[in-house]
């Protein structure tokens, strides 16, 4: 995960524009309200099942970036596994920037 992703997932959240967790990723999808998901790369198997298929069902692009470490850090919490981006614009940004990484 670049730098710039990183600072790029902080402002969202000062924006107020992310959400973290399991369970409200998974609601903000079905919801229609997740632009893009952020899913990272050391999350168990079961997380990454779930969130996957969720997304894929609901046409929600995700990207596995970086560890739950990096996540957390970059939204100025403890580890986070999965993140969704609420806002179509900060997605295309992040998107562009994930770009030749792994994405679904």
């Amino acid at each position: 995960m670049t730098q710039k992703q990183l600072n790029l997932l902080g402002l969202m959240q000062r924006a107020g524009r992310l959400t973290t967790g399991e369970e409200l990723v998974v609601k903000s999808v079905q919801s229609g309200k997740a632009a893009a998901v952020v899913l990272a790369e050391d999350a168990g198997d079961a997380v990454k099942k779930k969130v996957t298929d969720k997304c894929r069902y609901y046409n929600v692009p995700v990207v596995q970036a970086g560890s739950r470490e990096d996540l957390g850090a970059a939204v100025g919490k403890e580890m986070r596994v999965t993140l969704a981006i609420l806002d179509e614009g900060f997605a295309k940004a992040f998107l562009k920037l994930s770009e030749g990484q792994e994405s679904s």
